[in-house]
């Protein structure tokens, strides 16, 4: 059975996602806060172009900011990716279950093949 998400969500999500750098920023977040400056040094990239992927994981709610004078320190936002990672999961289900069944097929398709062959043999 397959449920359905907001697609909008999901969307924003898998967009935040699906650049290395901004799931290289989430891996540094759940390791410690940092600043925007911090950031885009370890990423060696412009503040311009780390305050572009930080403000997408915003969107997405997979990062909070907290602006204290002049430094932007950026953390783990509040929300996780539990939904999206259900929807993945029934889908890794269903590949599973099929890809068993080939397996299933494949298998018999040697057994035939190998009694045709002794028979062949004889």
């Amino acid at each position: 059975m397959v449920q359905f998400y907001p697609a909008a969500r999901f969307d924003t999500s898998f967009a935040a996602i699906s650049d290395a750098t901004r799931r290289g920023v989430l891996e540094q977040l759940g390791r410690a806060d940092a600043s925007i400056t911090e950031l885009a040094e370890r990423f060696d990239m412009t503040l311009t172009g780390m305050k572009k992927h930080v403000t997408l994981l915003e969107q997405a709610g997979l990062v909070t900011t907290v602006k204290v004078g002049r430094v932007r320190t950026c953390r783990l936002g509040g929300r996780g990716l539990e939904e999206e990672a259900a929807w993945i999961e029934q889908y890794r289900q269903m590949w599973a279950s099929r890809f068993d069944e080939l397996d299933k097929v494949v298998e018999q398709l040697k057994q035939k093949e190998e009694s045709n062959g002794r028979t062949a043999s004889e």
